[in-house]
């Protein structure tokens, strides 16, 4: 369980260093706050994006789960809040990054397949 966690926050770092470099309105100061970044990001969503998805269900449905995307950036603004270093400045830069992260942790999923999976 251990090492999947960290195989997807390695991801999200990747994806969080992409958005960095082609989105304006997101940075970071050093690969140890990007490394910051993605270990929390990984944490949020695990536990406070399925509340937040759960709480705005019916939204979510009523947009067609485009929602999503904005539950996302609000994500990636939270972890924003709590590591100093790495700041995201604004709603359309926060979706913008949380596509690129999407991407491509949907990408390093398939690249490794399911060799982390916890059955």
């Amino acid at each position: 369980m251990l090492a999947k966690f960290l195989v997807r926050a390695i991801f999200a770092a990747i994806g969080l260093a992409i958005a960095a470099h082609f989105v304006p309105g997101v940075a970071y100061d050093t690969l140890w706050t990007l490394a910051v970044a993605a270990l929390l990001l990984g944490i949020v969503n695990a536990i406070v994006r399925p509340v937040v998805v759960f709480l705005t269900l019916p939204f979510t449905l009523l947009t067609l789960g485009l929602f999503l995307l904005i539950i996302n950036a609000g994500m990636i603004g939270l972890v924003a809040y709590f590591v100093k270093g790495f700041t995201v400045h604004g709603i359309v830069p926060g979706i913008e990054a949380a596509i690129v992260t999407g991407i491509t942790s949907w990408v390093g999923h398939l690249v490794i397949g399911d060799h982390t999976r916890d059955d």
